[in-house]
């Protein structure tokens, strides 16, 4: 049986997250917006808040920065759908705690591979510019891209969102690429 988690992955202000949001109203389901951000000043307040104003009514909303593991166990379920914004914020919040971010992405992972209903997950396409300048960045950029990839194998489905236009990546639609 197909994994049904749906990863949606793009540049930052690519349109993935209205896109997430559309594919969650499509199923038709009850929605959850998880959000993994938390807003440490002025700005991100801002856009919090305007996000929240962008959603209905119908939608729940959980507010989690760490504990993304448990929250998919507590509330994957067949009957409403889960969108996850976002994976690169989660990960970015357990990097400023120091904590094992290898470790925490093979809980994700085997989190995510157990769900026990719909969810879309909000990533960004982080290794597509310049390489970082310094080693912090680059940490991070190896384990996000990392984790992308991870979660894009278990997914059953992978969008990449580029200028507000998806692309699906998985399935593969058309011929295998061979040599």
């Amino acid at each position: 049986m197909q994994n049904p988690g749906i990863l949606v992955v793009g540049g930052a202000r690519s349109g993935k997250s209205q896109f997430a949001e559309r594919l969650a109203i499509k199923s038709g389901l009850p929605r959850v917006y998880v959000a993994t951000c938390e807003a440490y000043d002025d700005e991100m307040r801002a856009r919090i808040d305007r996000h929240q104003r962008d959603r209905d009514h119908y939608w729940d909303t959980i507010e989690e920065q760490i504990d993304l593991v448990g929250v998919l166990a507590r509330e994957a379920a067949a009957d409403r759908v889960l969108l996850v914004d976002c994976l690169t914020l989660w990960l970015s919040n357990l990097m400023m705690q120091e904590r094992d971010l290898e470790l925490e992405s093979e809980r994700l992972c085997a989190a995510v591979a157990d769900l026990k209903g719909p969810c879309v997950f909000v990533s960004n396409e982080v290794g597509m510019g310049i390489v970082p300048d310094n080693r912090l960045s680059r940490s991070f950029r190896d384990a996000q891209g990392r984790l992308n990839q991870d979660i894009g194998h278990i997914c059953g489905k992978v969008v990449f969102v580029a200028s507000g236009q998806p692309i699906l990546l998985k399935p593969r639609q058309g011929p295998e690429i061979i040599l």
